[in-house]
């Protein structure tokens, strides 16, 4: 059966004794069940282009992967200034070698009692192929690209406004300031756009909506759009965010659109 990097990296992962996958901030992880986290499984993180292991490392060994051998090693975003090491799964290097570094990993977090009892580093047949392109990047996806026009001409319709990226994410600025962005939660797709705290009391009894946790509480909601898209309602939604964050001079030149 073929094999992809994904069925490759659970295949290593899993095999020392008492681990389990777990879903943390939408990525992978591997951990000693009941106890630490040795591996994080990172496909295209926020955008950045890595196919990677992120493992905890042994003192030292940061610096000594990413600075000798930049091609294959690199710093992780947050867990990094820990000493945590990035390891490109997609670039050559052997899987013995992946392999090992997990190892590594996994003995810095489990306890005595069962690094004591490992055997060999565990050798698999290497994956005959990557992972499929739409989950390294579900935009590259047709419906979602399709989705995407949609937002993208009725933001840049608006006065001052342009297309940027955010944490990896399409989105939309009036001038300096983000008035409405796509993201991928749970693999669909959500439309996010600033409604305020009445408005979202409102808009939440329809259960296409909810209140993203970290933005949340400064009024934003996001609108599932992943099987539907209403263009009137996402309309309605941009214009209302875009209002709320434009300056004066924008809104005077909105209006005399309109």
């Amino acid at each position: 059966m073929p094999k992809d990097i994904s069925a490759a990296v659970r295949e290593i992962c899993l095999s020392f004794p008492h681990t389990e996958e777990v879903i943390s901030h939408g990525s992978p992880n591997f951990k000693v069940i009941d106890g630490k986290t040795f591996a994080t499984y990172a496909v295209n993180h926020h955008g950045d282009g890595h196919l990677a292991l992120w493992l905890r490392s042994p003192p030292g060994a940061q610096a000594l992967y990413a600075e000798g051998d930049p091609e294959h090693y690199y710093v992780p975003p947050y867990v990094g200034p820990s000493g945590w090491l990035g390891v490109d799964l997609d670039k050559g290097l052997s899987w013995l070698t992946i392999a090992d570094l997990v190892r590594e990993a996994y003995v810095e977090v489990a306890p005595r009692s069962l690094t004591a009892k490992l055997g060999p580093t565990i050798e698999i047949e290497p994956p005959d192929k990557t992972i499929d392109p739409e989950e390294f990047d579900p935009f590259c996806a047709s419906h979602a690209q399709k989705k995407l026009g949609t937002i993208r001409e009725l933001c840049l319709a608006l006065p001052e406004t342009r297309e940027d990226s955010l944490y990896g994410n399409p989105c939309f600025r009036a001038g300096k300031k983000n008035f409405c962005n796509l993201q991928f939660s749970q693999g669909r797709l959500q439309l996010s756009v600033w409604a305020g705290k009445e408005a979202q009391a409102t808009l939440t009894f329809d259960d296409r909506y909810s209140i993203p946790v970290f933005t949340g509480h400064n009024g934003w909601v996001d609108l599932d759009i992943h099987k539907r898209l209403d263009k009137d309602e996402a309309a309605g939604l941009i214009d209302a965010s875009y209002r709320h964050f434009a300056l004066k001079r924008m809104l005077k030149a909105l209006d005399g659109l309109v």
